[in-house]
């Protein structure tokens, strides 16, 4: 596989992860870490189910995998490695991924596709923002697959879901 066609896949494997996030009552958000051409790990956003069923409201999905990663791989292999997120990460994830050493970002929906579908509280700051000065570079690319990602968002915003 070239590059644009791991980017496919791996971003259709995180869009695969916000649907199991969604079958387990969580909002529709998944993230994937890849070194190279090889998948670590997929996680799910996790913020109504975390602590059993108690929620966890930094249990994003970003952060979620920054956490499992660090825990089952150790924390040096986060370093350099790509992350891909069927929505943009905000703020409070794309800080997570500065500090864990991440140096690539491929997001599926945008925030203002997330926005527009699933309302709710906005914390519109772009995840380039967040990381465009960042030192040292973190490469932000995006949307991939906005369509498929945002189909998962549509189906969440028409079951009456809400953030």
């Amino acid at each position: 596989m070239n590059e644009s066609e791991l980017d496919q896949y791996f971003m259709q494997l995180a869009i695969d992860a916000s649907c199991r996030a969604q079958d387990a009552g969580n909002m529709p958000f998944g993230a994937v870490l890849a070194r190279g051409p090889r998948l670590v790990h997929a996680s799910i956003n996790q913020q109504r189910t975390a602590d059993g069923g108690r929620g966890d409201i930094t249990a994003h999905a970003e952060v979620v995998l920054v956490r499992e990663v660090a825990s089952l791989h150790g924390p040096d292999t986060l370093r350099d490695a790509t992350v891909y997120a069927s929505g943009e990460p905000c703020a409070m994830c794309a800080g997570a991924l500065f500090w864990a050493g991440i140096t690539r970002v491929v997001y599926g929906a945008s925030t203002p596709d997330i926005i527009t579908t699933l309302g709710g509280p906005e914390l519109p700051t772009r995840c380039i923002d967040v990381l465009g000065a960042a030192t040292p570079p973190v490469t932000v690319e995006g949307p991939l697959l906005r369509e498929a990602a945002i189909a998962v968002l549509e189906a969440t915003a028409s079951a009456g879901t809400k953030r």
